[in-house]
């Protein structure tokens, strides 16, 4: 099943392994079961350190456990982790047998220092670049704490499980038989929600911060440029951010960013944070910025968690969202039929029929992946015309189970209470009201930015895009802004990098030439 190229990579991360591993197997007579025992085996034969046994006694089958003797570690694999999963079995292998994970010690004595049981289920797919974050993090706090269990599942290998539970998107996270997430969540984000005393804690060690000088808001392409670029200069530098990565994380495949041939997402997303670490930056992740407002020559930015932070420059970088169709029935039957993701929760979707909601290249790339998954995809475009390239185009028409409808404007999505059964649309040049059964709607309409926060404090184009220049200057004096939130003509990775070093570049330029306020004071 391993090359032997992924092999001899594997050996040498397995010769790290401090103690024995024991992979305990619960396998049954299907063909997903022989494809499971022969990478087992393949795993045990390159390590002295790992033992392979079967008990068959798991109420998940084919499954798989990993623990350590004389530890008491709780970690399961339903189905295959292959995929981008693959990943995550190789660092429960390594966890497992004492190497040490690459997390913060602040971050592992919370973990250790949690209180009573805890047992995850996530269900995930392996073509979802999401998932791989959940299930490491819950394996690593499995690995730490002997009260925290956790059972990683395919969905498409358990479908009878999946459609008992109503999963229709991925990665979905059980706690104690109840839902308890879904969609990408890091380490920090579980913790806060099981742990809120240590979010209160944290508020208050951020409100006890000292002014920066530059203070970027948001940690996706253009906020690391910017962070990185101001901690060059030797300034005091901080980044808050909802989330380390921004929507890059969202992206499966990236192909255009230049001298980086191919890399996905979270790949990039996690090298972002590796570089921004790499200098005097004080990051405060999890945060969620709600108020902007000026005093003398101090800004101050107020965060959902209560606390605020002070500067006396800010760059605001807090990029974009999928946009929604805000159309009746949406928002109930999100991540219950609805979703914005074809490549995590497209495998969800095996043999049904779904819709596909745009016609550019985000969409027609979707309906391209989807149709050699599902029965059958409707595309509905609302223009009269697919704005896609010419070749997903013509890629898109030459699939048999595609119907391309233009002029179509949806109107509802139907459902029975509990999942999607269809959407309602109207065609635009006749009036003509339509339905589609179906099972899933995959929206693909383009970006929202995350400016509302700033409405009535910063000079906004009508789509809400933060009106800057050339040098990424705002309509306050040192208050300046990069990649998706703001005016910039096209939302590209790399366009975001760049801007993100102009108006850090802007914000120092700024800094030097206008009179601190001690100095005012000492004249």
């Amino acid at each position: 099943m391993l090359d032997s190229t992924i092999k001899t990579q594997l050996k040498a991360y397995l010769d790290r392994l401090t103690r024995p591993v024991a992979i305990v197997a619960s396998p049954d007579d299907t063909p997903r079961s022989a494809e499971m025992m022969e990478l087992l085996t393949e795993i045990a034969a390159l390590s002295d350190k790992i033992t392979l046994s079967r008990d068959g006694t798991a109420e998940r089958r084919p499954s798989f456990a990993l623990t350590s003797p004389g530890q008491n570690i709780h970690i399961s694999f339903a189905g295959l982790p292959m995929g981008h999963e693959f990943t995550s079995l190789v660092l429960a292998l390594l966890q497992t047998g004492g190497h040490p994970p690459k997390v913060e010690q602040a971050i592992q004595d919370q973990i250790r220092a949690l209180g009573g049981a805890f047992h995850f289920e996530t269900y995930f797919s392996q073509s979802c670049q999401n998932c791989p974050d959940v299930v490491q993090a819950l394996n690593l706090m499995a690995v730490l704490n002997p009260g925290v269990t956790h059972d990683a599942i395919d969905g498409a290998d358990f479908k009878a499980e999946v459609e008992a539970r109503e999963v229709m998107s991925v990665p979905t996270i059980y706690l104690n038989g109840k839902l308890f997430g879904q969609g990408r969540m890091g380490l920090e984000e579980i913790l806060s929600k099981i742990d809120t005393s240590a979010a209160e804690k944290e508020a208050a060690k951020i409100a006890a911060k000292e002014p920066f000088e530059v203070l970027v808001i948001g940690g996706g392409p253009a906020g690391a440029a910017a962070a990185i670029y101001a901690a060059r200069k030797g300034i005091r530098t901080g980044i808050a951010a909802e989330r380390f990565g921004g929507q890059v994380l969202d992206t499966n495949s990236i192909e255009n960013l230049i001298s980086v041939p191919h890399t996905e997402g979270p790949k990039l997303g996690t090298a972002l944070e590796t570089h921004v670490r790499e200098y005097d930056v004080d990051i405060m992740n999890l945060q969620t910025a709600k108020a902007l407002t000026q005093e003398g020559g101090m800004f101050s930015v107020a965060l959902e968690s209560g606390a605020v932070l002070k500067a006396r420059t800010v760059i605001v970088s807090t990029g974009a969202r999928w946009r929604s169709m805000n159309v009746p029935g949406e928002q109930e039957y999100r991540n219950k039929g609805v979703t914005y993701c074809p490549h995590c929760d497209g495998p969800l979707f095996k043999g049904k029929r779904v819709a596909v909601i745009g016609g550019g290249n985000s969409g027609v790339e979707a309906a391209i992946d989807l149709a050699g998954v599902v029965d059958h995809v409707t595309l509905l475009e609302f223009a009269d015309t697919l704005r896609a390239d010419e070749v997903l185009q013509r890629k898109l028409r030459s699939m048999p189970n595609v119907e391309i409808v233009t002029s179509a404007r949806t109107t509802e999505v139907k459902g029975d209470g509990v999942r999607v059964t269809g959407l309602a649309y109207e065609d635009r040049t006749t009036g003509e009201m339509n339905e589609v059964p179906l099972s899933g709607i995959f929206v693909q309409i383009g970006l929202l930015p995350n400016t509302e926060w700033l409405k009535g404090t910063l000079d906004l184009n009508p789509r809400g895009e933060i009106v800057i220049d050339a040098h990424g200057a705002t309509s306050i004096p040192g208050v300046f802004a990069a990649g998706d939130c703001t005016t910039v003509p096209y939302k590209q990775i790399v366009i975001a990098i760049g801007g993100g070093a102009t108006a850090s570049l802007a914000a120092f330029d700024h800094l030097i030439r206008v009179t601190a306020p001690a100095a005012e004071n000492a004249a």
